[in-house]
């Protein structure tokens, strides 16, 4: 389950990042933006659950 969450992690920072850096758009940057701290969250959840069982 750690392995699948990172790969999902991984996956969307790099979406984000692209997104990020090529969209003129600035209301979409920003969602851009927000995904990126969505990763951020993700993975803090999964650090959390991964030491308490542990």
């Amino acid at each position: 389950m750690l392995k699948h969450t990172f790969v999902l992690s991984a996956y969307l920072l790099f979406v984000s990042i692209h997104g990020l850096i090529t969209i003129q758009n600035t209301v979409k940057a920003l969602v851009c933006l927000k995904l990126i701290l969505n990763v951020v969250n993700i993975n803090l959840v999964t650090f959390s659950d991964f030491f308490d069982n542990h």
